[in-house]
């Protein structure tokens, strides 16, 4: 080890070190260079926000423009632990730091934030340019292999005789190692590495890991936000057609788990789409996942009873034909023939032999189209992470370690999570931003 890399881990103290630098480990080193601190961002990757480049397909859903209220209704995992995060920095104020950033923004259907451009890459380079400014460090293509601890990690000549003396049994950040043997000094890491979601963004757990390693616990990581396997066969003739102004329901041995109304789409798997993919963060709640079924009201702007009316008077304008020709004005072509399979109505029968009884079947198969559910599709499809380190581990007011002192966690990492909608990069930029804010100086 050098004389100047010695220097640092002993007189560099005042230094925080962020590990990851996509939206929670940008945003956190930006707030603690704002506050005060020596800041040094870690990146593992070639560029920042590697993960945040491909979110919206692209155009990136940056937030959401709606009232705080609705920002708690939309977290799914311990939304009370965003109190004061939310408080802190909320979704106007992310608004406002990008603008002044020079990156211009447009509100969309749903209260959904996008840049004006509707280029992922311009709030990336507005972040980039808020770290530059600020003054802090980024390092690419650095790769962090644990965080090191005071009491168990540097050795007895680097301690201070206040950390020789030290009676508190809670153990002190030190620092990080980095996987080439360097070793880094911090007065306070912070640990932003995000979750398991788009594995080919270099997204491999290690945060998990050293989480853990310094006295975490995990909830169990699972995908979340995507697509849903279904057991049904016909879904794949269905391959590609998308449904709009829908409503889905997800059942679990008879209860009601989650609804929603908005637009799905059929794949060769199953089933995709806003509705579905909002929809998949609650199959965890389902304790019998085998009792996990998935039902779609392809008329929810009509009763059992208006719905019931209106093939009625559609059969008796169409009386002489048959009934595979008649629903080309309640379905679209492609569904026709599952209709007509879940119906259980002959296609060839002449519509004015239809009995009321086949008829109610035909009304009960389009309020409520039955899908059961064979799993989620893994991580390289999912959005994001449920699951993660615990946050009761973690103080909500400052987002720092309660087992370490000096630890902060922010992002994808810690057990939060959101529906649809730029809710969870929101959870990101305000536990981020916290996290930055709460290192004292």
């Amino acid at each position: 080890m050098s004389d100047i890399d010695k220097r640092e881990r002993i007189d560099g103290m005042s230094r925080v070190i962020v590990i990851g630098g996509g939206a929670a480990g940008m945003i956190a080193a930006y707030a603690a260079a704002k506050y005060g601190h020596r800041v040094v961002l870690l990146e593992q990757n070639e560029k920042l926000g590697k993960k945040l480049f491909i979110t919206g397909k692209g155009r990136c859903n940056v937030t959401n423009v709606c009232e705080k209220e609705k920002l708690f209704e939309s977290v799914v995992s311990n939304p009370k632990f965003l109190y004061s995060a939310f408080y802190d920095f909320d979704n106007l104020q992310m608004m406002e730091l990008l603008r002044e950033a020079g990156c211009p923004l447009k509100v969309e259907r749903g209260e959904r934030v996008f840049p004006v451009s509707d280029h992922s890459s311009d709030i990336i380079a507005a972040l980039a340019g808020l770290l530059r400014r600020s003054g802090v460090e980024i390092r690419l293509h650095t790769m962090v292999k644990s965080i090191l601890t005071e009491k168990e990690d540097l050795p007895p000549e680097s301690q201070t005789e206040v950390t020789k003396s030290r009676t508190d049994e809670r153990k002190r950040v030190a620092g990080v190692l980095l996987t080439d043997g360097q070793r880094l000094a911090a007065q306070a890491v912070i640990l932003a590495t995000g979750g398991l979601s788009y594995p080919t963004t270099g997204a491999t757990g290690a945060g998990h890991r050293m989480a853990e390693e310094v006295g975490h616990t995990l909830r169990p990581c699972t995908p979340a936000l995507t697509p849903m396997e279904v057991e049904e066969s016909w879904c794949a003739s269905l391959q590609g057609l998308s449904l709009k102004n829908v409503a889905l329901t997800m059942q679990c041995g008879g209860k009601k788990i989650w609804q929603g109304f908005g637009e799905m789409l059929f794949t060769h798997f199953g089933i995709s789409g806003p509705l579905v993919l909002t929809a998949s963060s609650y199959y965890d709640k389902c304790k019998d996942r085998k009792q996990a079924v998935v039902s779609v009201d392809l008329k929810p702007a009509l009763t059992v009873e208006q719905l019931d009316r209106r093939i009625l008077r559609d059969f008796e304008e169409n009386s002489n034909k048959q009934f595979k020709n008649v629903l080309g004005g309640l379905y679209p072509s492609k569904l026709i023939p599952v209709m007509i399979g879940q119906s259980r109505i002959e296609a060839d029968k002449k519509v004015h032999e239809i009995t009321r009884q086949e008829r109610s079947r035909l009304v009960e198969a389009t309020k409520e189209l039955t899908m059961h559910v064979r799993g989620l599709r893994d991580f390289s499809e999912a959005i994001i992470t449920q699951g993660g380190v615990k946050v009761k581990e973690v103080n909500p007011s400052t987002m720092e370690s309660k087992i370490v002192q000096g630890l902060y966690l922010a992002g994808e990492l810690l057990d939060l999570d959101a529906v649809t909608g730029g809710f969870n990069l929101q959870i990101a930029w305000s536990t981020g931003h916290l996290a930055g804010t709460s290192i004292p100086l």
